[in-house]
């Protein structure tokens, strides 16, 4: 991974942090074609992509009532609260060993508890506001700062964590799209024959990503990117806690969902393209192009259960650990300036 190890100063505020861990991340370099078109595709794609979102919305939710959604929550049950909790407590604490892992990888040997809290608070914040990268990359950096951790092995671990999910997402949908195709053939409007080559596809993809994590021993570079691969034990280590973690972050809604409206390995086939779809977005939090995507995927569930499951998910998942982030971040800058 090309990262430059810029002097960080010890009391910058977290636009300054971004900044900063631009830089060190890994660099796009190469003609200025390139760039030209990525600046105008995160301004187009994302335009597009929530237009067609609103659309597939009100489609698939315009004559679906509030009292509606509100008897299908209310349907529930306590068990099914607590349980949607507890998976998205889980799904935090497999990113925190993701993160410990990473940590690890970039030279950085801090205990497992700080990389949990530290995993924590960038994955709260960062999955709500969007922009990932910088923004988790950031809060990471504030918080390890106090550790003597650097930027660059700030940098090192993000993309260490963006890796561990796209692989673990990649291994956790090519299992379900080709074990759901014989169990719950009427369940998604995903054709057989694509999920069967969809499902290759991201199985051969992870299995390419771990041999080369065996066999190369230099940076791969590409497209003006260079990274370093991580050993094959660990990119085991990684497709194993993100796949894990992705399957306890899907179980969220799934089990919001009314019993037999549609089977585990189905539903996971139909989430893991929304999420991805909901990433290239841009749009915080993928609202609305996630639900947009997966609405449409899925066919056996009615709306008002989808919409009910749809909230409780963002709730569980997203602003209640943004809540707990914010007051956290908030009482610790208050007590550091009370120091000071």
């Amino acid at each position: 991974m090309q990262i430059q190890d810029p002097t960080e100063p010890r009391t910058q505020g977290l636009e300054d942090l971004e900044e900063d861990l631009a830089a060190a991340l890994p660099e796009t370099q190469g003609s200025r074609f390139y760039p030209l078109i990525r600046r105008w595709a995160l301004h187009v794609v994302p335009f597009l992509l929530l237009a067609a979102a609103i659309f597939v919305l009100w489609r698939e939710f315009r004559d679906v009532s509030p009292a509606e959604i509100g008897s299908s929550m209310r349907a529930w049950g306590y068990a099914d609260v607590v349980l949607a909790l507890l998976l998205s407590a889980a799904s935090f604490t497999l990113m925190g060993f993701v993160e410990w892992f990473g940590l690890r990888w970039a030279g950085a040997r801090l205990p497992i508890v700080p990389a949990l809290w530290g995993s924590f608070l960038a994955n709260a914040i960062g999955h709500t506001l969007g922009a990932n990268l910088l923004v988790s990359g950031a809060v990471r950096a504030r918080f390890y700062d106090r550790f003597g951790v650097s930027l660059k092995q700030v940098a090192a671990t993000t993309v260490f964590h963006g890796v561990s999910f796209a692989v673990g997402l990649s291994a956790l949908s090519g299992v379900s799209l080709l074990v759901a195709k014989g169990h719950d053939t009427d369940a998604t409007r995903i054709a057989g024959p694509v999920a069967d080559g969809l499902g290759v596809l991201l199985l051969v993809g992870v299995t390419i990503y771990v041999a080369l994590c065996g066999n190369l021993k230099r940076p791969l570079r590409g497209f003006g990117h260079s990274l370093k691969l991580p050993s094959w034990r660990v990119a085991l280590a990684q497709i194993g806690l993100g796949a894990f973690d992705n399957a306890v972050a899907a179980g969220i809604i799934w089990t919001l969902l009314p019993e037999g409206s549609v089977g585990y390995f189905s539903f996971v086939g139909a989430y893991a393209p929304s999420v991805v779809v909901g990433l290239i977005s841009h749009v915080p939090g993928g609202v609305g192009v996630f639900e947009g995507s997966l609405s449409a995927l899925l066919a056996s569930v009615r709306p008002a259960p989808l919409a009910a499951a749809f909230l409780g998910y963002r709730l569980a998942f997203f602003l209640l650990p943004l809540l707990i982030a914010a007051v956290a971040l908030t009482g610790d800058a208050m007590r550091r300036r009370g120091r000071g």
